[in-house]
């Protein structure tokens, strides 16, 4: 059966299907024009899966993470998050669908400088009820695993870029979610703590078995991944 230009193949590597896209379209008004996003962008991602969505600034990169978390709606197509037609949701539903099942990584961190290291990482999973003591001993072991039980009291403004994105990728994973989101995780570090954040979380979240989607322009960053898939004039194809 043929396929269209801008359609992804499914993964044969892995058996089960977790992220649908289909027929994807997303466009934005400047002014009197209209810059389109994505036209008709079609793939697939496996369970367990490590794909990278590479582009240039501007390509839509960060557009197409906020469809696959809800965030943002698309104008046409169909996105499915483990089976689930997460735009058929009303917005209270795609939040509680975000809080329990997606975390995220971001390129400034996006910690809260009031609360402590201990207390950031926390947060997720208090914004899904009440917290017991296996919740503080989850966070207090990902600390460990990522070198920073010893910051747990620090303040967000007394640690290091590096300490602040590994604060980030252990709150991103804090409360178990199926996906990882991660929208240009090393942009904003140097080069040699940018790799050693790569590593990590290539490792934790193979570790804990997740889906990863990461959002770069690096092609360095696009080593570790199982596919590559790039977005060039509004087309979703494999890279």
């Amino acid at each position: 059966m043929p396929t269209s230009p801008n359609s992804v193949p499914t993964p044969g590597s892995r058996d089960t299907e977790f992220i649908r896209l289909s027929g994807v379209s997303k466009a934005y008004a400047e002014g009197d024009q209209t810059h389109v996003v994505l036209d008709r962008a079609d793939a697939a991602v496996g369970s367990g899966e490590l794909v990278v969505l590479l582009g240039k600034s501007g390509s839509g990169k960060t557009t197409l993470l906020n469809l696959l978390s809800g965030i943002d709606v698309p104008d046409a197509g169909e996105v499915r998050i483990a089976g689930t037609d997460i735009h058929a949701l009303s917005e209270r539903e795609r939040t509680l669908f975000r809080r329990r099942r997606i975390g995220f990584v971001f390129q400034f961190f996006n910690l809260l400088p009031t609360l402590t290291v201990f207390e950031n990482v926390l947060l997720p999973l208090e914004l899904q009820g009440s917290i017991g003591r296996s919740d503080r001993e989850r966070v207090s072991d990902l600390l460990e695993q990522v070198g920073l039980a010893d910051r747990a009291t620090s303040f967000p403004g007394r640690l290091s870029g590096g300490e602040r994105q590994r604060v980030a990728i252990v709150r991103a994973l804090v409360h178990r979610p199926d996906l990882l989101l991660a929208d240009e995780p090393t942009g904003n570090l140097d080069a040699d703590t940018g790799n050693d954040i790569l590593k990590l979380l290539d490792s934790l979240t193979r570790a804990e078995g997740k889906t990863l989607v990461m959002a770069t322009h690096s092609r360095q960053v696009a080593a570790v991944a199982d596919r590559v898939l790039r977005i060039e004039h509004a087309h979703l194809v494999e890279a």
